[in-house]
This record gives C-alpha cells, structure tokens and sequence, in this order.
C-alpha cells in the first residue's frame, strides 16, 4: 500500500508541474558516459618551517592536524618512498610532510623541502597555474585580522561583489610564508549562481 502511495504521490507530482517524457533530456543514453561533478580532496603547499605553517593553519584557520610533520627519507622500497622519486625525482634526501584538514573535509598537505627555506613564492597570477586558493568565514574582517595579526598579510581592502544589495564580501591575503590565498564571507556557489545575480 505504501509503494502504491508513494507511486501516485510521484506520478501526481510530475503530470502537476508538467514533466512528460519528451522534455525529459536524454542527452546521455548511457548514464556511465555523463559527466559528474567530482570532489575536492586536497591541495598541497610547500613552506619553509612546516612546524610553523602547521602552527599558522590550525591556530589561525581552524584546519585539524590529520598527521602531525613526519620526515620522508628518498628510498625506493616502499610504496610512500617509490612515489615520492616518482613525482619528485631524485637527489631530495628527505622532507617533512603534514597532513591537516578543513571543517568540510578538505585536505591541506604542508610540504618543507630543503631547499624551501630559499625559495620564496612569487604571486604570478598571470602565469598559467594555480595561483590561489580560498577560504570562508562569516566573519572576514575578524579572520583577516588574525593572519595579520599572526605574520601574514593582506593584500587588498575587503571588497563588497553587490555593494548595497547583498552581504558578499571577499579579501585577498598571504599566510606569512608568502602564500596567496582568498577569504570569503559566503559559499562560492552563492557568490557566482544565477540567483546570486537577482
């Protein structure tokens, strides 16, 4: 009785808002071929004190350390070691490695290099390349306080996208290590969806 209900309710809801089969888009007759929208995992930083940006993004950010600074040595026997040659090639020695997370679940791998402790990074946002990330707070003016506040810096006045008419504000920023990153004070999909935009 009760799938013959729910069967009635759904067909009712359908002929009501006027849902028939031919405006129906069948675009993609094989659901394994339609694309999706996939997740974020994580994003990986390289800095030059990793005990210092793991200090940074928890006090200041919030992250959850998920894997406290780990040293990885260059050797190919096991599997974390292989991979590293792999992606980084030889003649690194070792590096420090931690693993932190965001309040949605998004994954932030702080790297230090030897090397890094001299390189610092250049902000080339005309570069092609990833060249910023982002994050939210309701309170922007208060987390933009606290990266300055902390050795950061920020790099722009917090700017308004609808002055007057909507709440939604944003503020470039580095992390004291010259790291460019963006704060929002709402969700990226209220910022640019259409609805945004009425």
């Amino acid at each position: 009785m009760k799938k013959l209900l729910v069967l009635v309710v759904f067909s009712l809801m359908f002929s009501t808002i006027g849902y028939s089969q031919d405006k129906i888009d069948t675009t993609y007759s094989n659901e394994a071929e339609k694309p999706f929208p996939r997740t974020f995992s994580h994003i990986g930083i390289t800095v030059p004190d990793i005990d210092e940006a793991v200090k940074f993004y928890t006090e200041v950010l919030g992250f959850y350390v998920i894997m406290e600074p780990t040293v990885i040595k260059e050797e190919n026997k096991t599997a974390i070691g292989q991979m590293c040659i792999d992606v980084f090639g030889t003649g690194w020695e070792t590096f420090n490695i931690a693993h932190l997370s965001t309040g949605d679940k998004i994954g932030v791998e702080l790297f230090e290099f030897p090397v890094s402790k001299d390189l610092k990074p250049t902000f080339e946002p005309f570069k092609t390349g990833l060249f910023h990330f982002a994050v939210q707070d309701p309170d922007i003016e208060g987390l933009v306080a606290k990266i300055v506040a902390a050795g950061g810096k920020q790099r722009m006045p917090i700017r308004e996208y609808y002055p007057g008419e909507k709440p939604y504000r944003m503020c470039y920023v580095e992390d004291p290590f010259g790291n460019v990153f963006e704060v929002y004070s709402h969700s990226y999909e209220l910022n640019y969806s259409a609805g945004a935009y009425k």
